[in-house]
């Protein structure tokens, strides 16, 4: 039995007209196999829908944001792990050191490592932004842009991060969906190079390690779920007047916030996929038990940055501040993506976080833990 080790996969997204729906995910959910694996026993069989000649579904892919050397075609005869993710999806990113990792030790031996950018977020369809985050996040095996979900669906993926592997013949031999059990993905890889000729033996298997925000969750004291904004998918709002959708309106703080709540104050709207800020100042509070802390965050539509300070039970962060805010709590949003605005050090507790903007248009998306 699989021990879900994240709440994160209870959050939804419909896309494609409904059509599909996406899940970020923590470790896992429980997958049953049309014919289990008996050594690679978190790995699943295929989903019944998916293609079953996904080398042709990559051929239709685009558009490729990092090519393929020598073009889909040259996959043919090649052990291919499929990766769909998003950038500003914390369990996605947790997931890059394993790909990084197998990318660089089997690559000579044939592995090709293949990200599908499937978005979550509306500022994730701009290819520009993705690229720079291919950049930032040392992302440097081919990926594609998968707005429309098309990919996602020739190929019955159900969340975020979700992994294919796919034998030299083309056929997809395992299907992984979420974090964790990077080393039986491993083993299965090396059997699929085996199999293709491959002698991997002189290659050391290794557990990925990831820093900063790649680092691998607190799973032992992650009590706090991922927790949207946007009225599509919010819950437990306790600003007294509860939550109004698309109008601007002065949001006062709770008198106290009950665990993994969150509230408001300052004049936001509060739309679909995000809340704005309107006014001069805000603010946003949650209420956590988790090591880390992010917030997806949009910067303001005039391109000038947007600071902002973080404090945890009232007072400034020291050496429990993320990776995006400094010692006192401050930091600035630049960039549409993911910030990471706590790491506790030494023991985890319930903490009550309050982001403060200084000046109007940031946009906050979702918060995530770890």
């Amino acid at each position: 039995m699989f021990r879900i080790r994240s709440f994160t996969f209870a959050a939804a997204a419909a896309l494609v007209a409904g059509v599909t729906t996406a899940v970020c995910c923590g470790e896992a959910l429980q997958l049953v196999a049309a014919k289990p694996l008996p050594v690679q026993s978190a790995i699943a069989a295929a989903p019944a829908d998916a293609s079953a000649q996904p080398l042709s579904a990559l051929s239709e892919a685009e558009p490729w944001l990092t090519a393929v050397p020598g073009g889909v075609a040259a996959l043919r005869g090649k052990v291919v792990v499929v990766n769909f993710w998003t950038y500003s999806c914390i369990n996605s990113l947790r997931a890059l050191p394993a790909l990084r990792a197998w990318d660089q030790r089997y690559r000579d031996k044939g592995l090709v490592v293949i990200g599908v950018h499937a978005p979550e977020f509306a500022f994730e369809k701009d290819p520009a932004k993705v690229r720079t985050a291919l950049r930032d996040l040392g992302v440097r095996y081919p990926n594609v842009q998968d707005n429309h979900y098309a990919t996602w669906q020739r190929f019955g993926n159900e969340g975020w991060p979700g992994f294919y592997f796919i034998d030299p013949k083309g056929a997809i031999r395992g299907y992984r969906l979420g974090e964790g059990h990077y080393d039986e993905a491993e083993r299965l890889i090396r059997t699929l190079l085996t199999e293709a000729g491959q002698d991997v033996s002189g290659i050391r298997p290794a557990p990925p390690v990831g820093t900063g925000i790649q680092a691998e969750a607190d799973w032992k004291n992650l009590r706090s779920p991922e927790s949207y904004l946007g009225y599509a998918k919010a819950g437990d709002f306790q600003s007294p007047d509860g939550l109004r959708r698309d109008v601007a309106h002065r949001y006062q703080p709770a008198a106290s916030l009950s665990p993994n709540h969150w509230d408001l104050a300052g004049v936001w709207a509060i739309g679909r996929e995000f809340a704005t800020l309107g006014g001069t100042t805000g603010a946003i509070r949650y209420r956590f038990h988790a090591r880390d802390l992010h917030l997806v965050l949009g910067g303001a539509a005039d391109g000038q940055p947007v600071r902002f300070r973080v404090l945890i039970d009232g007072a400034p962060p020291g050496a429990s501040h993320g990776a995006d805010v400094d010692a006192a709590g401050w930091g600035e949003v630049r960039q549409d993506r993911l910030y990471q605005l706590v790491r506790q050090a030494g023991v985890i507790a319930d903490r009550t976080v309050t982001v403060a903007f200084t000046r109007p248009g940031v946009r906050a998306y979702v918060f995530t833990f770890g």
